[in-house]
């Protein structure tokens, strides 16, 4: 029996040494690799659609929700990191806890950060939780919390947490997770459950919005009705899961970004197209997918005309 994964004082053990964890640190006086800067704020605003006038000119402020970006150590790394956490991630795969998945993060937001502030930060492991039996296995819950000053001054917090499990064994193939329906996004279902794929519309100034909303985030009008999408879009941004395996997947699968005709943005499948095959700019359209006998899927079939073109 690998340690940890069993019971008894084995688990009572090793959670005693994953405890001994937290508090420690994982990032010391970690500096940002760029001063916050309005072209990556710009980046980011094309990336998630946000038009907010806030973001733009002279007095312009960054996102709040960039206050990781600024702390990422791209492919180089950072300087600053501890043996802490890699000591922690250890322990737990040599105890049969090999698979990670991230679950959450949580973000306060103290100061605005403005273009020519210095980013500097700390991170702690904050807290690793008890042996908890998941869907996806069983494992432990840890978290980490970055400080992030600019210039000095704490700007902000983040807590980001993972899940370092043991996966369950799978007998079977389940069904496909079903969507969270409520009163807002409602009408959404109902159309697709017609095989019609319907956006929400601003009555007080006309902006057309996906995912579905209560209000415009324009001018902040309740007042909507729909507009039918024709159906016809292209590949935005992609990505290609691997892992972590899940019942009703079968990977590797693309999962697309898909820009709509119409100017909105949504995300699904990409089908009709080998995974490896589906690039950025690829046509796609609308078809609506069987998923079991109550529940319909859009999914977005690529033009297999389009195979030949070049990466992304």
């Amino acid at each position: 029996m690998r340690a940890g994964v069993g019971t008894g004082t084995d688990a009572e053990t090793l959670y005693g040494r994953l405890r001994a964890y937290e508090g420690r640190a994982a990032v010391t006086e970690g500096a940002g690799k760029d001063l916050v800067n309005e072209p990556m704020i710009r980046h980011w605003c094309e990336a998630v659609g946000d038009a907010n006038p806030a973001y733009r000119g002279p007095d312009a402020v960054a996102p709040p929700t960039m206050l990781q970006a600024w702390t990422m150590g791209g492919l180089s790394g950072h300087s600053g990191r501890t043996a802490a956490q890699d000591e922690l991630f250890e322990l737990l795969d040599g105890a049969g806890f090999t698979s990670v998945v991230a679950t959450d993060c949580e973000q306060e937001y103290l100061r605005p950060l403005r273009p020519g502030d210095r980013i500097t930060f700390d991170t702690v492991i904050e807290s690793v939780s008890e042996r908890k039996n998941t869907k996806l296995g069983t494992g432990y819950f840890v978290t980490t919390r970055m400080d992030v000053r600019a210039d000095g001054r704490l700007a902000g917090t983040h807590r980001f947490r993972i899940l370092k499990y043991a996966p369950a064994v799978r007998k079977a193939k389940g069904k496909r997770p079903r969507p969270v329906i409520n009163r807002d996004n409602a009408g959404f279902w109902d159309g697709v459950a017609a095989h019609r794929l319907l956006i929400q519309r601003c009555e007080g100034c006309g902006t057309l919005r996906f995912p579905w909303l209560p209000g415009c985030v324009a001018c902040g009008s309740l007042e909507w009705d729909t507009v039918e999408a024709s159906g016809a879009g292209t590949v935005f941004s992609y990505v290609v899961m691997h892992h972590p395996p899940f019942p009703a997947f079968d990977p590797p699968y693309a999962v697309g970004l898909i820009e709509l005709a119409e100017g909105v943005r949504i995300v699904s499948n990409v089908v009709g197209v080998p995974y490896d095959k589906v690039r950025v700019g690829m046509p796609v359209e609308v078809e609506f997918l069987r998923v079991d006998e109550e529940w319909e899927l859009p999914v977005f079939r690529g033009a297999q005309a389009h195979l030949g073109g070049g990466g992304s």
